[in-house]
């Protein structure tokens, strides 16, 4: 397929039995809809919220979900697009199952390549939502065009993989706000009302100066094998994205950038900078750019610290010079208390938040729609991409071995791969195989990515 869109003018292959419980219990997981019926909501079309999704993926899937969970006026999905045909059309299956007449999407408007984005933004109107929720490398260039089309738009994490990345998302984010347009960047927990309650009482000195935040989450080695002989590259690695710096940014940023931000909002500020250790892979024949572990420490502007490692379990605590305190638990659950004393393994609890109306994946979707409905100012980029730098300068100072400051990162130009806008498949890649078939691993010291 070249680089072109295609409208999807016929339905794909059949999708097997395995394929759609796969697509729709992501579907159920994204969205807790798991034996919970949706209320048909019937208004003026012009009061109608259409949404366009870019990324047919479980994630995209499960925002679709979290948008119809939110009772405050009508709102369809209106168009789709993904790179290949089997993907927008198996989505579309699946949704349609869970959600019914609310996914009007016909084959007109389900659009497949590298181009697909712009035929998907294209059937929008004002006051409709482009749901980017593709991969980090082509999410600038998809936002780019939201804004030049004048839509709001949802744009999932992680949103680049690199500062230069990071720098044209602020520049559309600027033009965005003169626009009055309405972005929403999916750090689900800074919605999260129970942490919000926390954050009041940190603020109010409730728990003394905050010495120190950690914040742990685990998984396993990533292995990606050697490609196989005469492979298209480009589809290759987008297929396995996880594994190359260029495509998503890499395992670090996928799991961890929730953490880190918890740490800078728990901070209320920006680490002055990083530094940290990591193990490179270590399996025979493991062509992943992935490190095995990260270990990142943090230093604030007042001395304080943040320490992130991918290492179990899933929480972040905080330990402040009077009590301490944990902000988040497993999957992101709102485990959010404080205990009487500083040790948090012995000491009771003695403030825990109350229960939340509604999930953090549903509010940050209820704050987008009330903007857009109310038409008040709503714009998440900047500190979303702060957050989305943070994370890049953490990664940065494993694989390079060395501290990165802030500085350092707000000034870079750096990117991975100067044709991401240009790729086609069968077309050249962003990083080519040696002759061994092993990609370009991070070696501290000599390696570069700020």
């Amino acid at each position: 397929m070249n680089r072109q869109s295609v409208r999807i003018d016929k339905t794909s292959r059949k999708t097997s039995r395995r394929e759609v419980l796969k697509l729709g219990a992501a579907a159920a997981a994204g969205t807790a809809l798991a034996g919970v019926g949706v209320p048909r909501v019937h208004a003026a079309e012009d009061n109608t919220i259409r949404l366009a999704l870019i990324g047919c993926g479980g994630r995209g899937r499960g925002a679709v979900g979290n948008a119809f969970v939110v009772a405050n006026g009508p709102i369809k999905l209106h168009a789709m697009a993904d790179l290949t045909e089997d993907r927008v059309n198996g989505a579309h299956q699946v949704l349609a199952k869970h959600f019914g007449d609310r996914i009007d999407v016909s084959s007109q408007r389900r659009f497949a390549g590298f181009d697909a984005y712009r035929g998907a933004i294209d059937c929008l109107r004002p006051s409709d939502v482009a749901m980017l929720t593709a991969y980090a490398y082509c999410r600038p260039l998809h936002l780019e065009y939201a804004v030049s089309k004048g839509v709001n738009v949802f744009m999932e994490k992680s949103f680049a993989p690199d500062p230069a990345g990071c720098r044209r998302i602020l520049a559309a984010g600027r033009q965005a706000a003169k626009r009055n347009l309405k972005i929403a960047l999916g750090l689900q927990c800074r919605h999260s009302i129970a942490r919000q309650a926390l954050i009041e009482k940190i603020r109010g000195g409730e728990l003394g100066d905050i010495e120190l935040v950690r914040a742990t989450r685990g998984w396993g080695e990533a292995f990606l094998a050697k490609p196989p002989a005469d492979i298209d590259h480009v589809a290759w690695q987008i297929r396995n994205r996880g594994h190359f710096l260029w495509a998503s940014a890499g395992m670090l940023s996928e799991m961890l950038i929730h953490q880190i931000d918890e740490c800078c909002w728990i901070k209320d500020g920006w680490p002055v900078s990083a530094s940290g250790r990591g193990t490179p892979p270590s399996k025979p024949g493991n062509c992943s750019q992935n490190f095995n572990s990260y270990a990142i420490e943090y230093t604030f502007a007042d001395g304080g610290k943040a320490v992130v490692e991918n290492v179990r379990p899933f929480a972040t605590f905080i330990h402040g010079s009077k009590r301490a305190a944990q902000f988040s638990g497993n999957v992101h659950r709102a485990t959010v208390h404080i205990y009487k004393g500083k040790d948090v393994t012995k000491d009771p609890i003695e403030w825990a938040a109350d229960r939340e109306p509604c999930n953090p994946w549903e509010a940050e979707w209820k704050d987008l729609l009330e903007a857009i409905r109310n038409d008040r100012p709503y714009n998440e980029v900047e500190r979303g991409i702060k957050a989305n730098l943070a994370t890049i300068m953490g990664r940065a100072a494993v694989h390079m071995g060395r501290t990165v400051t802030w500085d350092e990162v707000l000034q870079s130009n750096f990117t991975f791969s100067p044709i991401v806008d240009q790729l086609e498949f069968r077309g050249p890649a962003p990083v080519q195989p040696d002759a061994d078939g092993n990609y370009p691993v991070p070696i501290p010291g000599k390696w570069v990515e700020v």
